[in-house]
């Protein structure tokens, strides 16, 4: 599978049905996976001939489940204690946490439970937004980032994913179809096959594709 193809600004969405190798994708995007065969090519580099952690340190995720860590907000923020305080404010600011951070008695030296369980779900993601907005890599994956939050929450994820990330290649594996449908390219995946790539108004326009068929059973047309 090669990814040379993506330019930066490039939202792609990833779509199909379950156990189709979405999540599976973003597993091989980190190596998490290593693939028996093909490669992913991403700015004309193979990523199998490149170390770990240089691979990683390039590419942010938005998990569907987010990762928390006992603690405190500060240090799951910016675990290695790089950044400033203006720095961690601001991007609480743009993830829509800075006025329930600051009214907190401790403020970003509030203690985080483990798994963040003293957080509702809504906030652990912003978080995790949060922790994304700071990394500044030029690649996002929202894997399912907001599958599993409420609607207002993840209005206000996508509106700061535009925002902040307008200059940053997106790859977004979709649950609701609504999030990916302004994207610049749509990915539909069939048991672990790229069955169409294109953009999803062409997609839309074929009554054969599968993503014609996915957007009719999620009642988008």
């Amino acid at each position: 599978m090669q990814f040379s193809n993506f330019n930066f600004n490039n939202k792609v969405g990833i779509v199909g049905r379950t156990g189709a190798g979405k999540s599976t994708l973003t597993l091989a995007l980190f190596r998490l996976l290593e693939s028996s065969s093909g490669k992913i090519v991403i700015d004309d580099i193979d990523i199998s001939l490149i170390g770990l952690h240089e691979l990683r340190s390039k590419l942010s995720i938005i998990p569907q489940d987010p990762v928390l860590f006992s603690g405190t907000i500060r240090s799951n923020l910016d675990p290695f204690d790089i950044q400033s305080d203006e720095q961690l404010w601001r991007a609480l600011e743009h993830s829509h946490l800075k006025q329930y951070v600051s009214g907190l008695e401790s403020g970003l030296d509030y203690p985080v439970a483990e798994n963040g369980e003293n957080l509702s779900v809504g906030q652990r993601q912003l978080i995790c937004l949060a922790r994304a907005l700071l990394r500044k890599t030029k690649i996002l994956i929202l894997d399912e980032a907001t599958a599993a939050i409420d609607l207002e929450t993840d209005s206000l994820i996508q509106q700061t994913i535009r925002k902040e990330f307008a200059d940053c290649t997106i790859l977004t594996i979709a649950h609701r179809l609504n999030t990916i449908i302004d994207s610049n390219r749509v990915l539909v995946l069939d048991k672990g096959r790229v069955v169409e790539y294109d953009s999803p108004r062409k997609l839309l326009a074929d009554r054969r594709s599968r993503f014609f068929a996915l957007a009719k059973d999620a009642g988008l047309i």
